[in-house]
C-alpha cells in the first residue's frame, strides 16, 4: 500500500515541484487590491451586499471583508457566503446558518437559500465579488456565483466581480461537457470539469452563452462588471503569482489539494479507493488495502504513458479517468450500476455529470470505449469560450 501511495503522490505532487524549480515570480495584483488603488471609486456612495468568504483577500492578505467595513468610500450592509461558510471550516455537504460579522448579516447561500433571495439583496445598489474558486466544475463556489447572478438579473442589482487567478492555471481544459440533464449544484452549467476560467471570465461565459434561467422564456443576464488582475497570465502556476494561498475549504488547504482533485476527484464518489480525504494529503494519493501496489502502479503508469500523459499535471481529469480505469480493471464488482445507484454513491454520476461516460464505464464496454467520452465537446466548448477570456496566454 505505501508503494501505491508513494507512486499517485509521485503524479500529483512532484511535477509541481520541477515547475517551481523554473519559476519567475510575478507581481500580480488582484481585482480588490485594483479597487483599493482607485480608492474605491467604481463603488463611491454605493450599498454593499458582498459574496465572500476567508479566501477573499488582498495580495498582503487583508481580508476583503474587513477592507469593506472600514471603508468610508461605500457602506458594506451584508455579507453572502458560499458552502463550507464565511471561515471555510464547515465539512462539505453541511448546511450553514446566517451569522453576523463586521455588524452587518452574513447570509449563507447553502442553508435554508442556495440562491439569494429579495429581501437578502434588497439593503445594497450594488453585489461585489470577492471569492477564490479552484477551476473544478464541481466546486460549489461557481454554482454559487451562478445563482447570485440569476438573482442579480431578477432583482436589478448591478454585480462587480473582483477577478482572482484560477489555481490550475488558464490553460488546462480537461473533460467532457456537462450532460444538460445532468446538471446540479456540483456541476451548473455545461462546461468541462476543468475549465481553464477566472471566476470572472466564468461569469462573462454564463452571460454571453444565455445559461441563466429564462425568465418568461425569454434569456436573461446579469449587469455584470469584472475588475480585472493586473500582471495575470494563462500560462502562471499558482507559485508564480507570488500569492500566498489561503485554504478554500477544509480539504482544499494547499494548491496541491487542487491538483489532486482535478485528478481523483470523481475517484472518491465510487469509493473503489481511499483519496487521502481526513488526512494531510486530501485527494493527493490512491489507495486501497486490496490491491497489489506494484502490479497496480505498472498498469497505470503503461496506460498514462500511452496516452502521452507523464504526470497528469497536463492532464489531470484524464488522468484521473484513467485511475478509475485501472481500479475497474482490478475492482469490476464495484462498476456496475447496481452498486453505483445509492446513496453517496450516486454523486458519482453527478460529478462526472456525463451520461455516455458514466454508461460506458459501468457497462462493462472497453477502455478505449470509456475514452472517447473523456473530452467529449470539449474542442467545441473552447472555441465559445474564446471570446470570453481576459488574460493572455504569455
Amino acid at each position: 500500500m505505501n508503494k501505491l501511495y508513494y507512486f499517485i503522490l509521485y503524479i500529483v505532487v512532484l511535477l509541481h515541484h520541477e515547475l517551481v524549480n523554473a519559476q519567475e515570480l510575478n507581481d500580480i495584483r488582484l481585482g480588490i487590491d485594483n479597487l483599493i488603488e482607485m480608492n474605491f471609486s467604481p463603488l463611491a456612495g454605493k450599498r454593499i451586499a458582498l459574496l465572500t468568504n476567508t479566501s477573499g483577500r488582498t495580495r498582503d492578505l487583508e481580508l476583503t471583508a474587513d477592507i469593506f467595513s472600514k471603508t468610508e468610500e461605500c457602506t458594506l450592509t451584508s455579507i453572502l457566503t458560499p458552502e463550507h461558510g464565511f471561515y471555510a471550516t464547515a465539512p462539505a455537504g453541511q448546511e450553514v446558518g446566517n451569522d453576523t460579522l463586521f455588524s452587518v448579516p452574513i447570509y449563507s447561500l447553502y442553508g435554508k437559500y442556495r440562491r439569494p433571495t429579495k429581501s437578502m439583496l434588497e439593503s445594497c445598489d450594488i453585489v461585489v465579488v470577492d471569492i477564490q474558486d479552484i477551476g473544478i466544475r464541481s466546486y460549489t463556489y461557481i454554482s454559487t456565483l451562478y445563482n447570485v447572478m440569476d438573482a442579480c438579473s431578477e432583482y436589478g442589482k448591478p454585480l462587480l466581480i473582483l477577478d482572482r487567478p484560477n489555481p490550475l492555471g488558464g490553460m488546462i481544459v480537461d473533460g467532457s461537457i456537462a450532460d444538460v440533464d445532468m446538471l446540479s449544484f456540483v456541476g451548473i452549467v455545461p462546461i468541462p470539469y476543468l475549465h481553464g476560467m477566472t471566476i470572472g471570465e466564468f461569469a462573462l461565459f454564463v452571460n454571453g452563452e444565455g445559461l441563466l434561467p429564462k425568465r418568461n422564456g425569454k434569456n436573461v443576464k446579469a449587469d455584470l462588471q469584472i475588475l480585472k488582475m493586473k500582471h495575470w497570465k494563462r500560462s502562471l502556476i499558482w507559485e508564480q503569482t507570488g500569492l500566498k494561498f489561503v485554504p478554500t475549504s477544509p480539504n482544499i488547504p494547499t494548491v496541491n489539494a487542487i491538483r489532486g482533485a482535478a485528478m481523483t476527484g470523481p475517484i472518491g464518489e465510487i469509493g473503489s479507493a481511499g483519496i487521502g480525504i481526513g488526512t494531510s494529503f486530501p485527494f493527493q494519493y490512491c489507495a486501497s488495502p486490496d490491491i497489489q501496489p506494484d502490479e497496480f502502479q505498472a498498469y497505470v503508469k503503461e496506460n498514462l504513458q500511452l496516452l502521452g500523459i507523464q504526470h497528469g499535471i497536463d492532464k489531470p481529469y484524464s488522468a484521473g479517468i484513467e485511475l478509475l480505469l485501472a481500479l475497474r480493471h482490478f475492482f469490476p464488482q464495484q462498476f456496475t450500476p447496481d452498486y453505483v445507484k445509492d446513496e453517496p454513491k450516486s454523486m458519482f454520476r453527478k460529478i462526472i455529470a456525463n451520461n455516455d461516460l458514466v454508461n460506458a464505464l459501468l457497462s462493462g464496454r472497453s477502455d478505449d470505449d470509456v475514452r472517447e467520452y473523456i473530452n467529449k465537446g470539449k474542442a467545441e466548448f473552447e472555441i465559445r469560450r474564446e471570446k470570453y477570456l481576459l488574460y493572455p496566454s504569455y
